[in-house]
């Protein structure tokens, strides 16, 4: 006995995966986020399956519904904004799963940061600018391990992406600040990513609160920061891999000296 934990995507129903959707096409049983995932897509499912929204449930009454359905011999599928690895909450959904023996496989979707770079064109890695990208919340309500302030993690002077953290950016801007980022460090806002109503609002650190307090942006943004996100980056002909220079050896190609 298992249940299906499938990452719906970002917004676009077109990007969950060939996988996801057939699970979604094939459950008896559907439990989604509906406050996040795309109708569109929950209406693809089979016509006589069971569909259960769950923003107003608490988290034992999504398990106990899944553990009803899978005993009763039915295939249940909870579909996830995104990617479920990260901010699903699917740990504590899998601990009380185990406890009544049922079993569980995790299929990824489309996570809403690579929505996001996706949507402003933008390579988060730049060689000779950035090899690390950041993954990460801002510290609100819900409280961020000692060593995971974001200062801390902003030391590094990568690309930062925070999830959950539209209405902390006062915070963000002042904890960067403190880690020696630049007032004119590139930022980009994406809300709603891949959505019919995406906005995109380019920005400077310095200027982030403002911008997002402008252009209404409260909730399901994502914030993108670091010089990855300069918007004139792709007029620079100086950040090269070496995977595609001509005078590098790799085993498939053989380099040429200029």
């Amino acid at each position: 006995m298992k249940i299906y934990i499938v990452g719906a995507g970002p917004g676009d129903p077109d990007l969950i995966t060939v996988k996801g959707l057939n699970i979604l096409q094939t459950a008896d049983v559907i439990l989604y986020t509906d406050s996040l995932v795309n109708e569109e897509l929950i209406a693809k499912a089979k016509p006589d399956a069971e569909v259960l929204k769950t923003a107003g449930m608490h988290l034992e009454e999504i398990v106990d519904v899944m553990v009803d359905r899978v005993k009763a011999g039915k295939m249940v599928a909870r579909i996830h904004t995104g990617d479920p690895a990260m901010y699903g909450a699917i740990m504590e959904q899998i601990v009380l799963l185990k406890k009544e023996d049922i079993g569980y496989e995790v299929i990824p979707g489309v996570s809403s940061v690579f929505a996001s770079a996706a949507a402003i064109g933008a390579e988060l890695t730049i060689p000779d600018l950035t090899q690390t990208l950041i993954l990460t919340r801002a510290e609100g309500r819900t409280p961020v391990p000692e060593f995971e302030k974001l200062r801390d993690l902003a030391s590094h002077h990568c690309t930062i992406a925070l999830f959950l953290s539209a209405t902390l950016t006062k915070k963000i801007v002042k904890e960067l600040q403190t880690a020696g980022w630049k007032d004119d460090t590139p930022v980009a806002v994406i809300q709603r990513a891949t959505w019919p109503d995406q906005k995109i609002v380019r920005t400077t650190l310095m200027n982030l609160d403002d911008d997002m307090r402008k252009n209404g942006i409260r909730k399901h943004a994502m914030i993108l920061a670091g010089w990855a996100l300069d918007p004139n980056i792709h007029d620079k002909d100086e950040y090269r891999s070496k995977l595609y220079d001509a005078s590098f050896t790799h085993g498939f190609r053989k380099g040429v000296k200029p």
